[in-house]
């Protein structure tokens, strides 16, 4: 990637509804030359999709819950199952697996505290889990924000 590259990333994370004539103005690029690095971003596996941000504020999502995982199983068959498991929860926004003393870290996203506990019912429902520990946010302060694409 290149500079030209990196202004094209910078510009549509901060600015995704711009057109492809306003971003290639933004660059410095003709529509053509914008569409065609545009296209071998997206086919270098760069650019994964465009996707919509939401206000779940105003959507009523207003709870937002860190959720650990601690297991005691550790086979490839256990892990398949409870990702397919986890997969199938439309509260949970993100998952990743960690180092550490934990697991797995869950982002979930609910209504109020009795749809997490919902959430949190299904969660348990299938899947042997030695602990669960939940952490509820009070603000978010910094949510949902453009990688960085200059190092340091």
């Amino acid at each position: 990637m290149d500079e030209i590259d990196i202004q094209l990333l910078e510009t549509m994370q901060r600015q995704p509804d711009l057109s492809q004539r306003d971003l290639a103005d933004r660059v410095g690029l003709s529509q053509n030359a914008c569409w065609r690095r545009l296209k071998k971003l997206e086919d270098g596996g760069i650019i994964k999709g465009r996707s919509l941000r939401l206000n779940r504020e105003a959507l009523g999502l207003s709870l937002v819950v860190f959720t650990m995982i601690r297991t005691r199983s550790h086979s490839a068959q256990w892990l398949e199952t409870f990702r397919r498991h986890v997969s199938n929860i439309p509260e949970v926004t993100d998952f990743f697996r960690i180092g550490g003393d934990q697991d797995y870290l869950l982002k979930i996203v609910a209504r109020d505290m009795a749809s997490y506990d919902h959430v949190y019912q299904r969660l348990i429902d299938k899947v042997e889990l030695d602990s669960v520990t939940s952490y509820f946010t009070m603000e978010a302060i910094i949510e949902n924000r453009g990688l960085p694409l200059r190092a340091g």
